[in-house]
């Protein structure tokens, strides 16, 4: 009798242990662990074929102690699954970092638990039926999905390898969406971003797959009980053998693996074909996981990074990035000899706004300011609030005289826009504009100090006006 092969299971929590030990121990001889010092020691008395590990342990942690396996070459080989909250993305990411195989998210789904072991410890005779060029599909596919970050990119690239390997009409992974909807994400004979909706009743074979969670196959869809009710939606159809593998991830399925054979292999779903796409479905939900969860986590560190460069009331970028763009575009400019406008202005009189009208209202005035500014500059330009009621505009590329229409333009619309439940008639601007041009401004800090004196120019020759660097000229009224 061939000896059962063994589970490492190390976890501070009893019932989780137990939860684990009752899932596999009827395939698996379980070896338990408490803590990060016992997974060592076990590792070094039982050799284990794998390692189920909790990330969050007394003393040394999960992460850590992968690490150290994984940097030894007497254990680096031994597959390691991390236990960890949903909540605590940053965990997975860390452990697949450190080398970690994979990972089971807690509350734990006994069967997911073992059919992950199953699949990192699969004995070779389980691939004999497979060909060479099946096994380098699964090989490539392994490796791109793992470089992959778009989950829509892996689905499509699956469905091609799929289909160039097999001989098949269709390959397809559809989702199942929370209201029972079953939509084509992905499909051989469809276009990229392109999606269908799928009526369940006319797919009895998927409907089982969803309901059982398991592989359903139809090698005669003429004759099989399953496929009865669907007979009329059957005629003229050029096939005669579906396989539908679901993609299982906790307690529900999140996609189903589609494939329809042609007609012309006559032995339908062959035991070949049936264990590769088994072995496809799980490259395909595992990595699916895995880019959600990058990708969810790339947007989240996108949004925290563009959120600390904007002013939360105006959503302009902040004092302190202005003049980070600003020390780029500038030494941009010198290399280039490209001219640099600065524009600066404030609002006249702000705080008889803020007394009349409240500060709310006053809040409001430079959170529309802000919208405006974002309407009327180029994408090449930098809107930035640089203070109170204090804006400036970066304009890249932009000769004197063009900064001085801008300016002109800007203050006209500020002056003509109508700001809501507002005390006052209208909001003036005093600006003032500054251009490096041909190496007369010596520094970014000499563009800045122009500006601002031509705005303070402005505000001292009665408001409402346009100052350009060493002389004025008068906004249309």
């Amino acid at each position: 009798m061939e000896n059962k092969r063994k589970i490492l299971i190390v976890d501070d929590e009893l019932l989780v242990r137990e939860i684990l030990k009752d899932s596999l121990k009827i395939r698996y001889d379980v070896i338990e662990g408490s803590n990060g010092e016992d997974a060592i020691a076990q590792v070094a008395i039982h050799k284990p074929d794998l390692i189920i590990m909790d990330v969050e342990m007394p003393g040394s942690n999960g992460i850590d102690i992968c690490r150290g396996l994984k940097g030894r070459m007497e254990t680096r080989s031994i597959p390691v699954i991390l236990l960890t909250s949903c909540s605590k993305k940053e965990d997975i990411i860390l452990g697949l970092e450190a080398g970690a195989d994979d990972y089971i998210t807690k509350p734990m789904y006994p069967p997911e638990v073992l059919a992950r072991v199953d699949a990192h410890l699969r004995s070779k005779g389980y691939y004999a039926e497979l060909e060479h060029r099946d096994l380098l599909l699964l090989l490539e596919l392994s490796e791109a999905v793992t470089a992959l970050r778009n989950p829509m990119k892996i689905l499509r690239l699956i469905v091609e390898k799929m289909s160039d390997a097999v001989d098949i009409s269709r390959c397809s992974i559809v989702s199942v969406s929370g209201s029972g909807d079953l939509i084509v994400k992905a499909s051989s004979d469809l276009k990229d971003d392109v999606e269908i909706c799928l009526d369940q009743i006319k797919y009895p074979e998927i409907s089982r797959a969803i309901e059982t969670r398991k592989p359903v196959v139809v090698n005669d869809i003429k004759n099989d009980p399953l496929m009865k009710s669907v007979q009329e939606y059957l005629k003229g159809i050029e096939f005669n053998s579906i396989i539908v593998v679901p993609i299982v991830k906790k307690e529900s399925v999140i996609g189903t693996f589609f494939l329809r054979t042609a007609s012309s292999l006559k032995n339908g779903i062959t035991e070949r074909i049936y264990k590769l796409c088994q072995l496809v479905a799980n490259i395909a939900a595992n990595a699916l996981e895995n880019a959600t969860l990058f990708e969810s986590m790339k947007t989240a560190q996108e949004y925290l990074e563009e959120m600390s460069i904007r002013d939360g009331l105006t959503r302009l970028y902040n004092h302190r990035h202005f003049y980070n763009r600003l020390d780029e575009e500038f030494s941009r400019a010198i290399r280039y000899n490209t001219p640099l406008s600065l524009i600066f202005f404030d609002i006249d009189d702000f705080k008889r706004v803020n007394d009349t009208c409240g500060h709310t209202q006053g809040d409001e005035v430079l959170r529309q300011i802000g919208r405006i500014i974002k309407n009327v500059v180029r994408e090449s330009d930098i809107g930035a609030r640089y203070g109170g009621d204090e804006f400036a505009l970066l304009l890249p590329n932009t000769t004197a005289d063009g900064a001085l229409d801008m300016a002109n333009r800007l203050q006209s619309i500020i002056r003509e826009h109508s700001f809501e439940d507002l005390k006052v008639e209208k909001v003036t601007t005093s600006t003032g504009v500054a251009t490096y041009a041909g190496g007369n401004v010596q520094s970014f800090d000499q563009l800045v100090a122009l500006a601002d004196g031509a705005m303070y120019r402005s505000k001292s020759l009665g408001k409402d006006l346009v100052s350009r660097a060493g002389e004025h000229s008068e906004s249309p009224t």
